[in-house]
């Protein structure tokens, strides 16, 4: 590791199979937490290349457990996190909103990182019980149309990572690693990133695999379609710019769509928004992002798939996803 660091501290990029082989020696337990930290921080410092976030993701694939929901046609809805703006669950709920809209959700998640609420700490608050078995995620896929895989179950490799993580308490790469390494590997993605340039990085990859997928930024640097300035969307067509209007709102301002200080305040506004009696903001929002996934997996035009999620949230079919999703846990 000292030979890697030096090189890294050079400010020399590792190549594809050797930022491949030293995530999986870090998940084996070559590099003692020092060693880690100081890896990490690297890239706090200086952005990850297209070949190093390959090569990382690549080597979290090898060693995950996959399970494998190919047939049922999913969309996962799987922001990076680290805007550091500490929204609400908006992924999350709209990932509620596309399933009670008919389209097949396998969302990946995981606690918050540099946010006060991730969607597992939401949905576990919310009464979820996490799970790797396949037949069960199958049962709840089919019986509601949602299931969801808690990162670190499917991820034994990010064991030695996550405390280190956790005490570093600000964005590292493995931000980005998340909505790469869903081990459901779903046909559609619709993934938020923090920054113009990692969007770019991801419409890259995702083009590379087939994949089919709308990246999506808020140019002021939201991790998703926050409404609050236009949003940038990568997608197989090419590059889109969406105004707030588009949506058939008004510009919001941050404080619209905060989380609050807490995972139960975060769930209050996550249960209003499904009860459909949240602030219009909050609705707007989640709309927003609903639409947009629907446009990834259904290819119908935005003000189509604008509709459907307003439906979904006011006929309670959302609500319906989820209660269902929360009665078969045991």
């Amino acid at each position: 590791m000292k030979k890697i660091l030096d090189a890294l501290y050079q400010h020399q990029q590792l190549g594809y199979q050797e930022a491949r082989e030293i995530l999986s020696a870090m998940a084996a337990g070559a590099y003692n937490p020092s060693q880690i930290a100081s890896f990490i921080t690297v890239f706090l410092m200086r952005g990850v290349s297209v070949q190093e976030l390959s090569g990382f993701r690549d080597a979290l694939m090898d060693l995950c457990l996959k399970t494998d929901l190919g047939d049922y046609n999913t969309i996962d809805l799987c922001g990076t996190g680290g805007d550091e703006k500490n929204t609400f669950n908006i992924s999350t709920l709209a990932s509620f909103v596309v399933a009670g809209a008919g389209v097949k959700v396998t969302k990946h998640g995981n606690y918050g990182q540099s946010s006060v609420s991730g969607s597992s700490n939401v949905l576990e608050y919310l009464g979820y019980r996490f799970k790797n078995d396949a037949a069960l995620l199958r049962m709840e896929l089919e019986k509601t149309g949602i299931c969801f895989l808690h990162a670190p179950l499917f991820h034994p490799a990010m064991k030695t990572v996550a405390p280190i993580r956790k005490e570093l308490g600000v964005k590292t790469f493995f931000n980005m690693l998340g909505p790469l390494v869903n081990p459901a590997q779903p046909s559609h993605q619709l993934t938020g990133v923090y920054s113009l340039e990692l969007a770019r990085m991801y419409h890259y990859l995702f083009q590379q695999d087939g994949k089919n997928y709308a990246v999506i930024h808020g140019m002021d640097g939201f991790d998703e379609c926050s409404l609050t300035s236009a949003t940038k969307v990568f997608d197989n067509q090419g590059e889109h710019l969406f105004q707030p209007e588009d949506f058939g709102s008004i510009q919001l301002k941050a404080e619209e769509i905060s989380g609050g200080d807490s995972v139960q305040s975060a769930a209050k506004i996550f249960m209003a928004v499904l009860e459909n009696h949240a602030t219009e903001a909050q609705t707007n929002v989640v709309i927003a992002n609903a639409a947009l996934a629907l446009r990834c997996a259904s290819g119908l035009s935005l003000p189509e798939c604008i509709l459907q999620a307003i439906e979904s949230i006011q006929s309670k079919k959302a609500l319906e996803v989820f209660k269902k999703l929360i009665s078969l846990q045991s």
